[in-house]
Parts: structure tokens; C-alpha cells; sequence
């Protein structure tokens, strides 16, 4: 059977690749070379970016709720946290 092939990124792939660009643009505002209207321009993207992780993460989370229980994916819980070492 063959594969359906879409242009567009998985949500795992668009995740990192947000989150790598993201962490990218953080170390260089870090630095602090930029100018005010380069970092005005790097802060919205990020924003941009940080957002695009959220959807990814929220979308990733879902699909482990409806493949915990797809009858009634609400009743998913967290998992307990591990003890402190």
C-alpha cells in the first residue's frame, strides 16, 4: 500500500524544527548584538515560534489522550511525578 506524501512537516518534525530555530534566535538575542528594531523582529518571530511548539505539544498530547482510551479520551490523567532523588 502506498504511502500518502504531504508537504507538510509531521507535528514531532515541525516541533523540533521550531524549537531548534527557536533556541537559535534565543542564544543570538542573548548576545545582545542586534539592533532595537532587529530584536523587535526576532521577539515576534520567536513568539511565532513559541506558539507553533505549543500547537505541536497540545496536538501531541491529544493523540496520547485518544490512544489511551478513545472512548472517553477526557478521562486520561497525568502520570504521577517520580520522587525527588
Amino acid at each position: 500500500m502506498a504511502r500518502k506524501t504531504t508537504s507538510e512537516p509531521s507535528p514531532v518534525a515541525d516541533f523540533e524544527t521550531s524549537l531548534d530555530e527557536l533556541e537559535q534566535l534565543v542564544e543570538k538575542m542573548e548576545h545582545g548584538d542586534m539592533s532595537l528594531e532587529d530584536s523587535l523582529a526576532a521577539y515576534e518571530r520567536g513568539v511565532g515560534l513559541y506558539r507553533r511548539c505549543q500547537t505541536a505539544l497540545e496536538q501531541a498530547e491529544l493523540r496520547v489522550k485518544l490512544l489511551s482510551d478513545p472512548q472517553d479520551p477526557a478521562s486520561a490523567e497525568p502520570f504521577a511525578s517520580a520522587p525527588d532523588a
